[in-house]
């Protein structure tokens, strides 16, 4: 099992950009692909991101392709999530997660290890 834990979310206004980390214990991180989820209040958990275990694919919801951007750094045992020209809308708890596929998914259900989450808000 691994533990991972968020940080970097926050308050911003509507424009403004946030940098998402989730670090991971543990000496396997890099055989992991990783995504990030994110969950607003009263609405379904949604796929945000994923990466490749060597960080060479990446893949984005709709909704935040173009502004947000994953990447990590195997050595750190880290993930990322750039997120810039945030909306309102992108308003909720990010969840970083671990997947048990090689190939890059959307769905939760293909996720195991998930961290506690970090809450971000962007005022219009």
């Amino acid at each position: 099992q691994v533990q991972l834990v968020e940080s970097g979310g926050g308050l911003v206004q509507a424009g403004g950009s946030l940098r998402l980390s989730c670090t991971a214990s543990g000496r396997t991180f890099s055989s992991y692909t990783m995504g990030w989820f994110r969950q607003a209040p009263g609405k379904e958990r949604e796929f945000v991101a994923a990466i490749s275990r060597d960080g060479g694919s990446t893949t984005y919801a709709e909704s935040v392709k173009g502004r947000f951007t994953i990447s990590r750094d195997n050595a750190k045992n880290t993930v990322y999530l750039q997120m810039n020209s945030l909306k309102p809308e992108d308003t909720a708890v990010y969840y970083c997660a671990t997947g048990t596929t090689i190939t890059l998914k959307t769905r939760g259900e293909w996720y195991n290890d998930w961290g506690q989450g970090t809450q971000v808000t962007v005022s219009s």
